[in-house]
């Protein structure tokens, strides 16, 4: 597996022959010239993860491929007439080679009072290959077998202690720091810190080089 972080929670992943690109939002830059996708993957309807005015030039690079999101998201990249396929929790999705399997349903809350946010966690596979599990913005949901995690490092509905205990909870091989645009240099290294030290015994943090692909 080859993935390339292009900011925040975008991520492109190279697996089984597929090239999956992964929540393509405004704190993102780069990915509207990617080419040669299989399918362009979104968590939930946040700005940060999907950027409905740059959504139009990445699909107009890739023509046919398939735009599949959380499915209350379909309706809100309606007004700028990008069309998606919804993709439920508990649902699955194959590409090539790779099955992508939907979890969770649920985003974070951020107070009690919030009404409630559809997002989909992402497990992206292949036969002899590593399985990445992306869950968007959620901790609700630590499945079995994942040996990559991209670990949300910081967020306004979460907590360096919820960080940590998320990894426990998933304890995979090794975890890819997203979710990490609001955060200062400075404090992204406090956060990698807390999770290197307190995680899951044996897990590698390993930090992605912005737009470098690298082999995981």
């Amino acid at each position: 597996m080859r993935l390339t972080h292009l900011g925040h929670s975008c991520l492109l992943v190279e697996t089984g022959g597929a090239r999956i690109l992964v929540d393509p939002g405004a704190f993102s830059s780069g990915f509207e010239t990617l080419d040669g996708l299989d399918a362009v993957l979104v968590t939930h309807q946040h700005f940060d993860h999907v950027d409905a005015d740059r959504l139009p030039t990445l699909l107009a690079a890739n023509p046919g491929v398939p735009l599949v999101v959380e499915p209350s998201t379909v309706d809100t990249l309606a007004p700028a007439e990008v069309r998606a396929e919804p993709l439920p929790a508990g649902t699955s999705r194959t590409f090539g080679a790779v099955t992508v399997r939907a979890v969770g349903g649920r985003h974070a809350a951020f107070a009690p009072e919030d009404p409630p946010i559809g997002n989909v966690g992402l497990l992206i596979s292949a036969d002899g290959e590593p399985t990445l599990f992306h869950p968007g913005d959620s901790y609700d949901v630590a499945p079995a077998g994942v040996d990559v995690l991209a670990l949300p490092l910081t967020a306004p509905w979460t907590a360096g202690r919820d960080t940590v205990e998320f990894a426990r909870a998933v304890s995979p091989p090794v975890a890819v720091p997203i979710h990490t645009a609001i955060a200062t240099p400075q404090g992204r290294a406090l956060y990698v810190m807390h999770v290197r030290n307190r995680g899951p015994k044996g897990m590698r943090v390993l930090e992605l080089d912005t737009a470098v692909a690298t082999e995981v």
